[in-house]
């Protein structure tokens, strides 16, 4: 089956696989859709929720088919006691999966028109196009919906410019922040926002995604049980684990950490495999194995009672962290930021 695109390409978007907004079925959280429904459908749906989980694993969908739900029953005592489904043919489904629904805002990484690729940030530019947004009368009178994908990437500014809006909501308003780590968040908007945590997919839920992407996932029962395993319950990470060389990319960067003695060789490959011209998505699967191991360590330090190196590794961490965020805010040179992170693993891990 050909897929066509009918939403704005985003700063993650993956060749092939749909958008969000452009995804006729929700797999998974079946009891925090529910949930909302339900809420809706008694007239005690809040002004805010933060829709909280890992990477990858739906929230975004859940939004959007919370906001088609919204829109598509405008009087919330007869709306169904389940979330609707949206039928892809539909002008409200086109409307909201294009952007040019006039009651959805969504709000995410713009684009830098410098380097003609998308900023490393959700600016404060951006969130002011809520007091606009909100300005303008509901053209029927129902919902108006803003959803903020993900609010972790906001700035200072932009949080604090997202506040305001929050303390003083219209109503029949509704503000959806997607969160991958709630602590990211400032505490004034937690306390302003009702959280919704979503869990990790089923492997049955996470193949189900992944049957209609191609190519599928291994019919192999053993791949499949691996596959889901690593991929943590994340249909994203599955995605760029098959078909961006996650994968090799991981195994790589373990090998290099778990090896006894530093592979110069073997760090200069792999940096040269991610730090390519049209490589990003593997420099930042790269990144991202990178601190998931010190994550891990640092969990398995603090499990053991070894808290001198659980610091250690945490502060690592956080250290690997912001070595991200400035290689790619500044475009560095990402063959040297490889290898300058595949040394400080081999160092801290070694410790």
């Amino acid at each position: 089956m050909i897929f066509e695109r009918i939403a704005p390409e985003q700063h993650d978007t993956l060749d092939g696989v749909p958008e969000p907004s452009e995804t006729p079925r929700l797999i998974g959280h079946a009891q925090a859709a529910g949930m909302l429904a339900a809420a809706y459908r008694a007239g005690k749906l809040p002004h805010a929720l933060i829709l909280a989980g890992p990477h990858g694993i739906g929230k975004a969908t859940l939004a959007f088919h919370l906001a088609h739900h919204l829109l598509k029953h405008p009087d919330f005592a007869a709306a169904p006691e389940a979330l609707a489904i949206p039928d892809p043919a539909s002008s409200l489904f086109r409307q909201i999966a294009t952007g040019a629904h006039p009651s959805v805002l969504h709000l995410t990484r713009p684009a830098n028109d410098k380097t003609k690729s998308f900023k490393t940030v959700l600016t404060v530019d951006e969130i002011r196009k809520v007091s606009r947004f909100l300005s303008m009368t509901s053209h029927d009178g129902s919902y108006r919906v803003v959803i903020v994908d993900p609010a972790d990437d906001m700035n200072t500014n932009a949080a604090n410019a997202l506040l305001k809006n929050l303390e003083e909501p219209p109503a029949r308003t509704l503000f959806i922040l997607i969160v991958h780590a709630p602590g990211s968040l400032l505490p004034t908007i937690r306390s302003r926002c009702q959280m919704v945590r979503l869990t990790p997919l089923a492997p049955d839920e996470l193949m189900a995604v992944l049957e209609g992407i191609e190519p599928p996932p291994p019919e192999d029962p053993a791949a499949r049980a691996a596959l889901a395993e690593r991929a943590g319950g994340s249909a994203r990470n599955a995605i760029l684990l098959t078909q961006y060389g996650g994968l090799e990319i991981a195994g790589a960067l373990d090998a290099l950490v778990a090896a006894q003695k530093p592979d110069i060789a073997g760090a200069h490959r792999l940096a040269e495999a991610v730090a390519g011209r049209d490589q990003g998505i593997q420099f930042d699967i790269f990144n991202r194995r990178a601190l998931d191991l010190l994550s891990a360590a640092a969990s398995e330090a603090a499990i053991a009672g070894d808290l001198a190196r659980a610091k250690t590794l945490s502060e690592a961490w956080q250290e690997a962290l912001n070595t991200v965020s400035e290689a790619e805010t500044y475009n560095l040179d990402k063959k040297q930021h490889a290898l300058t992170m595949i040394d400080r693993l081999n160092s801290v891990m070694r410790m």
